[in-house]
């Protein structure tokens, strides 16, 4: 048998290995939670200075809570990072407005959330409505306007009916308690098949330093800012600057490292609360051992929230992680990184549990980076599949079928050029996600 054919016959074996894999393992068309899901929703502590509260306005969903309240005592700081949209939604550009403004630390503050309506692309509508929400909050509560931020997320195009939140105000306001965020994480979601939390402690100057975030995103995923809506609080004690800098600089390595389909949304929000309540010494430099202590727990948070995102993929069935090592640049890297994540070639073959590795290569070579066809090599897990301008003569395709049936797959490119590296997290692409979008407005 020459070497060609012998290819040829491995690769038909492995095809029908994979055939019989996805038949035992397939499951009922009922099935709602993703398979990747974790096993259950986090124990997440209560953090001292946030009270929160759940209610069901109705703004879409029936028999749901579909509104979520977090209110934060006064001397809390806010930080945060949106969509880089060109089409931001109203909430999103009123947040930009405030945090961009000098704080009232002695007043306490707000973050509003509804499901169902985005509130996006609804002209003055859109501003209206979040200023006739934010004002209702604002006199209920007895902080500034300019200390309540709100965020929406679902259908774009159609006006919000600010009336069913407003009137609901005065429940959710009544019944807000320290222990609320497993029911938050639930009331925030849209397509997600499961609530999404996680939490770290830092031990800092003594104190323990408690973190903890909820999150929702599944459909409409594309690493641009935060790519969903995440809310974070701590009780760490931290000034502003410094925890707009951690913010910014944990999210390049998280939720901008992360991608379902490659669309950005128009309502991507990210805040993220420090109550100050912890009793550590005030975190004012970033780099000093207190500050790369919170940054280290933040980062477990948020990398946490940022790979279920992916996990809960619309229609999701693998969690693939795609590595760059060696690139020209480390913005080379990352533009082969986006390539292959992003790549419908790549992802419906991990969906296929195909090991189609020239379909990696073709990724590679569109991204724009500088490579070199005769320094590449490509692994799936541990396994050498291609190097020095060809297949490797070890690599055979059962071993790369059997890596593409496992449940969360790595695909490694090393350039072999200079020093660039980066990571990112996608998931593959099935037949649900054309179902659950086709259906969304139904």
């Amino acid at each position: 048998m020459t070497y060609k054919s012998e290819r040829r016959a491995n690769w038909r074996a492995a095809a029908r290995l994979r055939k019989i894999a996805r038949k035992a393992r397939s499951k009922p068309s009922g099935s709602l939670v993703s398979p990747l899901a974790p096993e259950a929703f986090p124990d997440l502590p209560a953090i001292s200075g946030v009270r929160l509260a759940t209610g069901a306005a109705g703004i879409k969903y029936t028999g749901r809570d579909d509104v979520m309240l977090a209110v934060l005592d006064p001397g809390s700081v806010i930080a945060g990072v949106f969509t880089a949209s060109a089409t931001r939604a109203a909430p999103v550009l009123d947040c930009e407005q405030k945090l961009a403004a000098p704080a009232d630390l002695k007043s306490g503050a707000a973050i509003f959330v509804n499901a169902g309506n985005a509130n996006a692309f609804t002209g003055s509508a859109g501003s209206g409505t979040v200023q006739a929400v934010t004002a209702a909050l604002s006199e209920k509560l007895s902080v500034p306007v300019s200390r309540v931020f709100t965020s929406s997320t679902g259908v774009i195009g159609e006006p919000l009916p600010s009336e069913k939140i407003i009137s609901k105000i005065d429940e959710l306001a009544a019944k807000a308690v320290p222990a609320g965020l497993a029911d938050a994480a639930r009331a925030i979601m849209t397509t997600d098949t499961y609530a999404k939390g996680a939490c770290a402690v830092a031990q800092i100057g003594g104190a323990d330093v408690k973190i903890a975030g909820i999150a929702k995103g599944s459909g409409m995923i594309a690493p641009d800012m935060a790519t969903m809506l995440v809310y974070i609080f701590t009780d760490a004690a931290i000034a502003q600057p410094a925890l707009q800098s951690l913010v910014s600089h944990v999210n390049a390595r998280s939720f901008n490292a992360i991608t379902v389909d490659g669309d950005t949304s128009t309502s991507d929000t990210l805040l993220v609360a420090a109550t100050g309540q912890a009793g550590n010494p005030k975190i004012t430099d970033t780099e000093n051992a207190d500050g790369i202590s919170f940054s280290e727990a933040l980062e477990t948070v948020m990398k946490d929230l940022a790979q279920q995102v992916v996990r809960d993929g619309e229609g999701a069935t693998k969690l693939i992680e795609v590595n760059v090592t060696r690139a020209d640049s480390e913005a080379d890297a990352w533009l082969v990184a986006k390539s292959i994540a992003n790549s419908p070639l790549v992802k419906t073959a991990a969906a296929g549990e195909d090991p189609n590795w020239g379909r990696v290569v073709m990724a590679v070579g569109k991204s724009g980076a500088v490579a070199d066809r005769d320094k590449l090599a490509i692994r799936f897990g541990d396994i050498l599949v291609a190097e020095k301008g060809w297949v490797a003569k070890s690599y055979t395709e059962e071993a790369g079928a059997a890596h593409m049936q496992r449940a969360e797959i790595k695909i490694s490119v090393d350039l072999g050029l200079g020093e660039g590296a980066a990571r990112m997290w996608t998931c593959d692409l099935t037949k649900r996600y054309i179902e659950i979008n086709a259906d969304y407005r139904s």
